[in-house]
């Protein structure tokens, strides 16, 4: 039962809770019990929320008995990237000046969760401001890959997918700004989404809408063993808050889409990375398992991925990273990270000449891929050229995967992540179901296919 109760989804448990056939309270002491037994191992969750936990599933307990539940997943208890300010919880976004920091508002997507009737139970580590490919900072040190402990969950939502991963929490809320839900979720073997830009507020995360120019690349969305629950978390936390400017108040499609009548364009590699022969072998068998299902397949590759190279990073860096001077400055952290160093000591800011040079060919690189995808319902790809990697290794030269998934932060539409095999290491492999605009629920569908088809997630040995 207990191991049943674990392993489930969020919504099969919202389910249950509903129906009386468990408690949120039971619930919510399994899931500590969990964190207790193997957070010393990954370095996961951060902060417990204990007493506040047990408080608030006590009350949705009390609704149920009264008034019923308020959505899918009430009472369910949910971990939250410690990017995202928690009322009362203390919220470092990874960087020392915060270190005991205690908003008295909640994010914009958490305040939503909770009134939805989800149970903080604490917060997953991030490494400094989100910006890193692997989870590390001063505040709270490094967290482990829960396959292989001497590994990295990836970053920059490293916690939130090594916790899920291992049973620890039922989903979480990761931010993507070049594949920060997607890469953990692939090295952790779990399912996430980065949603179109525009549809989840980001009041009160550590990169907000005050971004300028790379406002858009920077994305909420949901974390969690099973495709079945990103939808219905997404519907929770979208919509305009009235303080985001850049939200557009766009519903859902239809959730039922018939495969024989997709669209479906693949490619193995994208010219800047090659990946492993094994991640391409599964991008090609899952190409091959919508075909069985009557899918339109092609091999197809949009050219426009070779401007990826020249563009990535270099619309946030065009002014020096004086942006990130200016979190440094707001968080009063005076001694950043080694990663945050670097990243400052290689940035040079740019003639404005230059720097709107770089953002037209941004705009370029947009309407191309536009023109692309107008042929196509999704793009399946790999997320990664490589499964998860040592510390530190991702910060390599020669390592060039995250191009993979900063395609589709550039372009702002919806990518998904869902595990489809294991490497010959034991290590989780993912595919990566791209979307045009405001079409989750078509990236979605084809996630659950391939989720169903080749088993999605699988329990670590931790």
């Amino acid at each position: 039962m207990m191991a049943d109760l674990l392993t489930s989804s969020s919504v099969k448990i919202g389910k249950k809770i509903a129906a009386g056939q468990i408690s949120s309270r039971e619930v919510v002491e399994s899931v500590l019990e969990r964190i207790r037994e193997v957070n010393p191992k990954l370095n996961a969750v951060v902060n417990l929320n204990e007493q506040e936990a047990m408080a608030t599933a006590t009350k949705m307990d009390e609704e149920i008995n009264t008034n019923g539940g308020r959505s899918p997943i009430h009472g369910v208890p949910m971990t939250i990237k410690d990017s995202l300010n928690t009322k009362g919880v203390r919220t470092t976004w990874g960087t020392q000046g915060r270190k005991e920091f205690v908003p008295t508002e909640d994010a914009t997507l958490v305040r939503r969760l909770k009134e939805a009737g989800a149970v903080l139970i604490g917060k997953t580590n991030t490494p400094e401001f989100t910006l890193a490919p692997d989870t590390d900072n001063l505040v709270y040190g490094r967290t482990n890959n829960p396959f292989d402990l001497s590994k990295s969950p990836g970053g920059s939502s490293g916690g939130a997918a090594a916790i899920i991963a291992s049973c620890g929490s039922y989903f979480d809320i990761g931010s993507d700004t070049g594949g920060s839900i997607r890469m953990p979720a692939h090295c952790c073997g779990i399912a996430g989404i980065k949603p179109t830009s525009g549809r989840i507020p980001r009041t009160g995360h550590c990169i907000s809408y005050a971004h300028g120019p790379t406002e858009s690349l920077t994305q909420n969305g949901p974390m969690s063993r099973w495709v079945e629950d990103l939808l219905p978390i997404l519907k929770i936390i979208s919509g305009p808050d009235w303080v985001d400017p850049f939200i557009v108040p766009m519903g859902y499609g239809n959730e039922t889409i018939p495969m024989d009548n997709l669209k479906v364009a693949f490619h193995t590699n994208n010219k800047l990375m090659e990946p492993t022969s094994e991640i391409q072998e599964l991008v090609l068998e899952c190409a091959r398992s919508l075909v069985k299902k009557g899918a339109k397949v092609s091999e197809n590759y949009p050219e426009a991925l070779m401007m990826v190279g020249e563009i990535d990073g270099k619309n946030s860096s065009g002014d020096g990273r004086s942006w990130v001077r200016r979190l440094l400055a707001k968080s009063g952290t005076t001694e950043p990270s080694e990663f945050i160093k670097q990243r400052l000591s290689q940035s040079t800011e740019l003639p404005v000449s230059e720097f709107t040079n770089i953002l037209e060919q941004v705009d370029e690189y947009r309407s191309k891929m536009t023109s692309y995808i107008k042929d196509f319902d999704v793009i399946l790809c790999p997320t990664s050229a490589r499964t998860a990697l040592l510390p530190g290794q991702a910060l390599e030269p020669e390592y060039k995967f995250v191009y993979y998934t900063s395609a589709y932060n550039i372009t702002g539409w919806p990518a998904g992540v869902v595990r489809v095999g294991t490497s010959n290491e034991g290590l989780p492999i993912s595919i990566q179901v791209v979307g045009k605009p405001w079409q989750e629920h078509v990236v979605i569908t084809v996630m659950k296919f391939l989720e169903s088809t080749f088993g999605g997630w699988s329990s670590p040995d931790i």
